[in-house]
């Protein structure tokens, strides 16, 4: 069986630290990083419900690689 990658991107640049990602995601997938910002911890764990996607916000999380370059042409990363 073939082991399908997770993929789950938080923009530094877009998220603001609401924490709101960290607390609905089922599987604690999230963390803080030194600037209060949300990190991806654990994405081997991600369900891909789609919570964090549905309650940020600031539009800083993305779970479709797809989407990468337009996350970071947007965000000016």
């Amino acid at each position: 069986m073939e082991k399908i990658e997770k993929f789950v991107y938080v923009s530094k640049k877009l998220c603001k630290g609401c924490g709101l990602c960290i607390e609905f995601c089922p599987k604690d997938v999230f963390g803080e990083d030194e600037f209060g910002k949300s990190e991806v911890l654990r994405p081997e764990d991600c369900i891909e419900c789609g919570l964090c996607v549905t309650y940020c916000p600031d539009f800083a999380i993305i779970l479709d690689p797809e989407e990468l370059d337009l996350i970071k042409k947007i965000s000016g990363e």
